[in-house]
């Protein structure tokens, strides 16, 4: 009993995905109500009227006592997380127990961010973003529901799955010598020749890795480009996984069919179907994704309805077509959020994949489009405080320095485009307001014009990077024949090493190689925040499988605790706590954050920020707590780089307390040994 839904204030259902139990659930409660003689309404329409009295109260209690609920539960045990993003209220639920409040609110946020890469600085335009998640065309909303649906049941089958995704950092594979060759080419022959090409359309590649399933084996990034944010890099993840997902059958084939398995002969590679799926939350397998139905009805107008559904279908996309993702860009003015990028993503063999992020001629608009609607965003919050006059004008960049670079911007765009007479004709009003001589003035009178601003602005950003305004003879991406290119020059380099990449990414560190060192370890997570990777033991569990932790009942335990310990230290975390030992039964389990600075001497431990209940869920992905974090620290440690990790151990119960402590001490201490291959 799942669900999560995006609806405006209106009660408008933008966005709405659930588990086959919760439609017919849905379908039950309302068919019941139907007279005799009417068909069932449409799953839409019926998910709408459902929701309908919550998001009515919550507008309502917004409205008049200017606060809402996060959080309720019903008397069925079902449990409701809500939180108002803007003008777009996101509502997760489940009923079967299998997710709590913070793993709701985790889907809520990760939602949003998936989102935010998709759409870029339309989201914060709450009229543009209500027309972008639900389109007029039916078939296009089908399609794009379809997709997102996709990539939340790809997110949620990562976190249940995958350490990486459990604790919201990178994994890499570690074969130095093979990584530093990787890295080696993809800057000295792959980037280089794609960048030297003509080919190119304007286009610049500046980052390129290689994915085996989740793991990075190599990341290279080119002296034009800036840094990665890890979040942006987990949701490209999760967009290369949706996109070709891992195969785990074929993944764990014997060394007999080793030669099968790798794809030795012609391959073709599957986009499945994104319905909702119902899987099972003890298994590792996806088979559900590739069900073709999702509702299951007698009654013959149901089934002609579910029949006109299937023929909204539509073929999965040209894999040669780049999807356009907008990602955090660092430059020496600043940050600037939700830059555009063109993103492909090419199949090397199952289970590995070379992805490209190239820079887009135009991009340099999206940053003259963030300058904007940020001054714009600060003139308007000055004037809600009350600010007026020349107070409200204040702070870095000032309107005054705004005025002649946004005319500069309007002259450049033309007048030929819709979008862009219309930004004109709001920006001539509101400078006859804000600077005529005996005008109004910077008053609350002003608050309309800069909202209608940041639409406008936002409009033309829609214009530029989510609609292909290009004539058709005009290219604006690689050629396929260059992509091809690069997939045959990546497949030719690691031809007699993809068996074994296969394998390594299922065995990549195994406890075997520390228990002569720490004697009754069990497993460990280690992480460094400041890099956004992760090292940790092996622990896939499949009936195929048999690790160190034995296969089954066994295996399965150890991994459901490692995954309660991981949430139980962010609701200590979260309270302030950076140490945390807890026994549970025959295990004993510690968790400790600590700072470093960059010779790797530890430094003093000062008191952890206590977050509010509400506060957005801690991890890298959907919101980056250890940035803030880090920010937080370095306050008191001026001049120093601060770096953070975390470790997480789970020992037997039977080795005292001081063994432990002094295993965790050698353990941090070997993991993060200078490296000779830097990844991120």
């Amino acid at each position: 009993m799942k669900c999560l839904l995006i609806a405006s204030e209106s009660a408008e259902v933008l966005f709405h995905w659930t588990d086959p139990e919760f439609q017919q659930h849905s379908q039950e409660q309302y068919g019941a109500a139907q007279e005799e003689g009417q068909g069932l309404p449409a799953f839409e329409d019926s998910i709408s009227t459902l929701f309908a009295p919550i998001i009515i109260s919550c507008s309502t209690m917004v409205d008049r006592l200017g606060d809402s609920y996060t959080c309720f539960a019903t008397e069925n045990n079902h449990v409701y997380v809500l939180h108002q993003f803007d003008e777009c209220l996101y509502i997760a639920v489940n009923g079967d127990g299998e997710e709590g409040e913070d793993d709701l609110k985790r889907k809520i946020y990760v939602m949003k961010k998936m989102i935010e890469v998709m759409f870029g600085m339309v989201t914060l335009s709450g009229n543009l973003i209500r027309k972008e998640l639900r389109p007029q065309d039916t078939e296009q909303r089908a399609r794009l529901w379809k997709h997102l649906q996709s990539l939340l049941e790809t997110y949620s089958h990562l976190r249940e799955n995958d350490q990486s995704f459990l604790v919201e950092a990178v994994e890499r594979l570690i074969h130095p010598t093979l990584c530093e060759q990787c890295i080696e080419f993809l800057e000295r022959r792959l980037v280089q020749q794609l960048n030297s090409s003509v080919e190119r359309a304007g286009e610049e590649v500046l980052h390129a890795f290689i994915l085996v399933h989740t793991k990075l084996l190599a990341f290279y990034s080119s002296r034009n480009a800036s840094s990665l944010a890890t979040s942006d890099l987990l949701a490209l993840i999760i967009m290369a996984q949706n996109m070709y997902p891992s195969n785990i059958e074929l993944d764990e084939t014997g060394p007999e069919d080793v030669e099968t398995a790798s794809g030795s002969g012609p391959e073709s590679f599957y986009t499945p179907e994104p319905s909702p799926t119902d899987r099972e939350s003890s298994s590792s397998e996806k088979p559900a994704r590739d069900s073709t139905t999702v509702f299951e009805f007698v009654d013959p107008d149901i089934q002609m309805a579910e029949d006109s559904l299937q023929t909204l279908e539509v073929p999965p996309p040209d894999p040669s077509t780049p999807r356009r993702v907008f990602l955090e860009v660092s430059q020496k003015e600043g940050l600037y959020p939700m830059m555009p990028h063109s993103m492909y993503c090419l199949p090397l063999w199952p289970g590995i994949t070379l992805v490209l992020l190239t820079k887009i001629p135009t991009s340099a608009v999206a940053v003259s489009v963030y300058m904007f609607l940020e001054a714009f965003a600060k003139l308007e919050k000055r004037l809600n405080e009350g600010q007026e006059g020349s107070s409200a004008t204040r702070g870095q960049p000032t309107i005054h320095d705004i005025r002649s670079k946004l005319d500069k911007f309007i002259k450049a765009l033309g007048p030929s485009e819709i979008q862009s007479a219309q930004l004109q004709n709001v920006w001539t009003e509101f400078k006859n307001r804000a600077f005529a001589r005996g005008g109004p003035g910077f008053n609350k009178d002003l608050i309309p014009w800069c909202k209608n601003m940041k639409t406008q602005l936002c409009g033309i950003y829609r214009q530029c990077f989510l609609i292909d305004s290009w004539p058709v003879d005009i290219p604006q991406r690689l050629s396929p024949g260059l992509q091809e290119r690069a997939q045959s020059m990546v497949q030719e380099k690691l031809m007699d090493w993809k068996d074994f990449l296969l394998v390594k990414s299922k065995r990549n560190i195994t406890m075997v190689s520390f228990l002569e060192d720490f004697p009754g370890l069990i497993h460990f997570i280690c992480v460094d925040r400041s890099t956004g990777q992760m090292i940790a033991p092996s622990l896939t569990v499949t009936e195929c499988t048999t690790s160190e932790l034995g296969k089954g009942p066994v295996a399965q335990f150890i991994k459901r605790k490692v995954w309660s310990l991981v949430n139980a230290t962010r609701r200590y975390l979260q309270k302030g706590y950076s140490t945390v030992t807890l026994r549970d039964g025959d295990f004993y389990f510690c968790y400790f954050l600590w700072f470093e600075n960059e010779t790797g001497y530890k430094l003093e431990a000062g008191e952890m920020p206590i977050l509010p209940d509400d506060s957005a869920p801690i991890g890298m992905l959907a919101w980056d707590y250890y940035r803030k974090l880090m920010r937080y620290y370095s306050k008191n440690h001026q001049g120093e780089v601060v770096k953070c990790y975390e470790l997480l151990t789970v020992h037997l119960g039977i080795i005292p307390t001081e063994i432990i402590l002094q295993h965790c001490r050698q353990l941090a201490s070997k993991l993060w040994e200078p490296s000779r291959n830097p990844l991120l």
